[in-house]
């Protein structure tokens, strides 16, 4: 429902609008039924039958004497019951069927009760009504509850309004039982409302938290990139330029040809370092490290050293002919291989490591593999990006990344990086 203008952007509901509102949730046979509780399950179901049915037999040992030894008497018994049961799943009908019992009760019995019984709601009367409103309280708007609670007075006002004896009055205790019923219903609507949207708020924040870190992850390797992609274009705009002075009276054409070749790495290279280098901008340690060379695998003897002298006993191997790779592969074998042992040092403290690269004419395999600790990892603070990382540099070259605990209580990775990106099936 849309309301009125308010100077938050919002439409403010008119009178007209709510009264709409409220006729249309008060006069509806919709199934709503209880949801079952978080914490005790259909527990409150199996209770408020249990109420209902202690409350009837109540009941009924009342209308003895009066209009309860009559079908009639019987019937509105039955119903009394079948009110409270039925809020269960139906809390609007069975608000309508108890405030009319409840009406038509005081009518049959009014000059026939005996004049200290409560009027015109006696006590079992009283608390099964209290029990409906209490459910559909708990389901319903709170301006409906208000109305219903309204209804259910004016109802009880009437009925002693055509009295022909005096009356023990309960029209005030049942007011306020109504009323703490409703309140302390939409209370707990209002109480569950929050949670849900607690819980709501938080998948949304997990969600983007999760998204933050995947792009500040693909900025990391961006970035990274940017510096090897860069090299090749300034090697191809050098190539350009010095090759007419390698070949002995290069024509015409040879010359434009590579004249456009240099002018137009230039071009791409300008725009590259343009675009790429305002993700360093974002990034204060990236200028102490522009013109630093990217790691490749040559320097996986430093890497495992800086490691064994940090504690951690580990052993490498190598198998196949060792073989040119392109720049990102060399880079990403080499980053997933640091994060590995990074994720060791941190979550697998005593553990013993195990790095095998393996050499394949389509490209290169990273086997990273640790036994169980020897003892509890520390806290590790904040959020680590590790095996985001690793997956995302896999994929970028189109290879494949598993990752997993094992039987021993260690932990693997294994990342098969292809020379040449594999293709996309596009079905």
């Amino acid at each position: 429902m849309k309301w009125g203008n308010g100077e938050d952007g919002r439409r403010a509901p008119t009178v007209r609008q709510v009264a709409r509102a409220v006729r249309e949730d008060l006069l509806t046979l919709s199934r709503d039924p209880l949801p079952r509780s978080a914490w005790m399950g259909r527990v409150p179901h199996v209770h408020a039958v249990a109420v209902v049915l202690l409350v009837g037999w109540a009941n009924a040992a009342q209308h003895v004497g009066g209009v309860g030894t009559s079908p009639t008497g019987v019937l509105l018994g039955l119903l009394e019951c079948g009110a409270a049961l039925l809020a269960l799943s139906r809390p609007v009908p069975a608000w309508w069927l108890s405030t009319a019992v409840l009406v038509a009760v005081a009518v049959f019995r009014e000059d026939t009760m005996n004049p200290n019984v409560l009027f015109p709601w006696n006590v079992e009367g009283i608390a099964l009504h209290t029990l409906v409103l209490l459910l559909l309280a708990l389901r319903a708007r709170p301006w409906v509850t208000a109305t219903a609670l309204g209804i259910t007075v004016l109802a009880g006002l009437g009925n002693m309004s055509f009295t022909t004896q005096a009356h023990n009055s309960g029209l005030g205790i049942g007011t306020v039982f109504f009323a703490a019923a409703a309140a302390v219903g939409a209370s707990l609507r209002m109480s569950r409302l929050a949670r849900t949207r607690l819980v709501v708020q938080e998948e949304l924040t997990a969600e983007e938290r999760a998204r933050r870190t995947l792009l500040e992850e693909r900025n990391r390797i961006a970035r990274e990139l940017h510096d090897v992609v860069a090299h090749h274009m300034s090697v191809i705009s050098i190539q350009a330029q010095v090759a007419p002075h390698l070949v002995e009276n290069p024509s015409e054409e040879l010359r434009e040809n590579l004249a456009g070749i240099r002018e137009n790495a230039v071009e791409a290279l300008a725009e590259l370092r343009r675009v790429l280098g305002v993700l360093r901008s974002e990034d204060a340690l990236a200028d102490g490290v522009r013109h630093a060379p990217q790691p490749t695998l040559d320097r996986l003897d430093e890497l495992v050293g800086k490691v064994r002298g940090a504690g951690l006993t580990v052993t490498t191997r190598t198998t196949g002919e060792r073989c040119p790779l392109p720049p990102g592969v060399e880079l990403s074998a080499f980053r997933i291989v640091q994060e590995a042992l990074s994720n060791v040092m941190r979550h697998s403290p005593g553990a013993t490591v195990r790095v095998e690269i393996g050499y394949r004419r389509s490209g290169v395999m990273v086997r990273i593999a640790n036994t169980a600790p020897d003892r509890p990892a520390p806290p590790s603070p904040g959020a680590g990006h590790g095996l985001l990382g690793m997956r995302e540099r896999t994929a970028m070259l189109g290879g494949e990344l598993a990752a997993g605990a094992t039987p021993d209580g260690g932990y693997e990775v294994t990342a098969i990086l292809p020379t040449q990106a594999l293709p996309k099936d596009d079905s």
